[in-house]
């Protein structure tokens, strides 16, 4: 990892990552392009401003962050101790995965709060991302950042009403009551085998295979969960009906969001 301090900021040189690409592909809803290859956001309530300052060599502006913040929080959140050029060489031996990681080879897994990506996810239920952004920016604007389980542990569906989550304000809720009493520890579950773990979070309300998924990969970095919609059924029936590729065993995830936005922009594409 090659990085320096310049005043008030710290220059990353980064291959194998894009903002537009990680930031905004739907596995994180509270950052926010402000300008051309620029975008805020937060780590809980971490702020960050950054900028990718040189697109052809890859260099990264973290704003006013010292080097103890980036080691402490950004190392880690961008995974950047990930080699992420050797996992698409490895998934290039793939047809498929070599067009997907040729096309939108920037992506990383962020590695997220748990309780914050799980409840993200229960927000983003048959919803598009503006509406979940919205929902959880009244969610933080209310609460002053985003709040934990313990912090929502009074609230109601109906108390919740401001949030204009509909439905999901009642999985929400439950989800909160089952972490608060003991019955879900976030930690333990991300330790469970796969299966198991999925199992888990699905005793939450409303929480089917791909929240649960989404919550596994994205907040509690289970590299091998393997979220499915509609985009992703699509693409295993038509590109892997056999299953994936063994030499993706580990990094099941990764492989998945490479494929995901492919297919979203090549729908009709076949193998």
């Amino acid at each position: 990892m090659d990085y320096s301090i310049r005043g008030n900021d710290l220059f990353l040189h980064q291959p194998d990552f894009d903002l537009d690409e990680t930031l905004d592909c739907g596995q994180a809803f509270r950052w926010t392009k402000t300008a051309a290859d620029t975008y805020e956001g937060f780590y809980l309530n971490t702020p960050l401003r950054i900028s990718c300052v040189d697109g052809r060599d890859r260099i990264f502006r973290f704003e006013n962050t010292s080097e103890q913040e980036f080691l402490k929080i950004w190392y880690s959140y961008f995974d950047l101790n990930n080699d992420y050029g050797e996992l698409k060489r490895r998934f290039s031996e793939d047809k498929m995965l070599k067009k997907a990681c040729g096309f939108a080879g920037g992506i990383r897994i962020l590695r997220q709060d748990s309780w914050e990506a799980l409840s993200s996810f229960i927000i983003s239920q048959n919803n598009n991302i503006p509406r979940i952004k919205g929902i959880i920016g009244r969610l933080t604007e209310h609460y002053g950042g985003y709040p934990s389980a313990a912090e929502l542990s009074s609230e109601t569906a109906e108390s919740l009403a401001f949030l204009r989550s509909g439905f999901r304000a009642k999985y929400l809720v439950d989800a909160v009551s089952k972490i608060n009493s003991g019955e879900l520890v976030l930690s333990e579950v991300a330790a469970l085998p796969l299966a198991e773990a999925e199992k888990r979070l699905m005793t939450i309300k409303g929480v089917g295979p791909k929240v649960a998924m989404c919550a596994l990969l994205f907040g509690m970095h289970r590299l091998d969960a393997f979220p499915v919609d509609v985009w992703m059924k699509r693409a295993l029936e038509r590109w892997y009906p056999n299953g994936m590729p063994e030499y993706v065993r580990g990094y099941e995830g990764i492989a998945q969001q490479y494929l995901f936005h492919y297919i979203r922009k090549h729908p009709q594409e076949d193998m």
